[in-house]
């Protein structure tokens, strides 16, 4: 009897700390990139999954236009979901 309920909390104890290492951090970071992307609008710096940084141009649905390089003429579509990072664009004070 001993030797089986020390197993099931041995068990116990596995499961609740995969949970808390692995599951509960991978749900936060999706909560905050959801509120990230909610929050994306024109003219906000981004960095990339890839690592490119850019600046977005335009919206639509799950596809965003960015702009890429130091002359600016490079203008991707891409996935919404490969945004990493959002630097907002500063407000022009009225």
């Amino acid at each position: 009897m001993n030797g089986t309920l020390y197993s099931i909390i041995i068990l116990v104890v596995f499961f609740a700390m995969m949970y808390f290492m692995t599951i509960r951090p991978q749900k936060k970071y999706e909560e905050e990139k959801k509120k990230m992307i909610a929050a994306l609008k024109i003219g906000d710096s981004i960095k990339t999954s890839s690592g490119f940084y850019g600046i977005v141009l335009g919206i639509e649905n799950d596809v965003v236009i960015v702009e890429f390089g130091n002359d600016r003429h490079c203008r991707i579509p891409m996935d919404i979901n490969a945004i990493e990072e959002v630097d907002k664009a500063e407000e022009e004070e009225a």
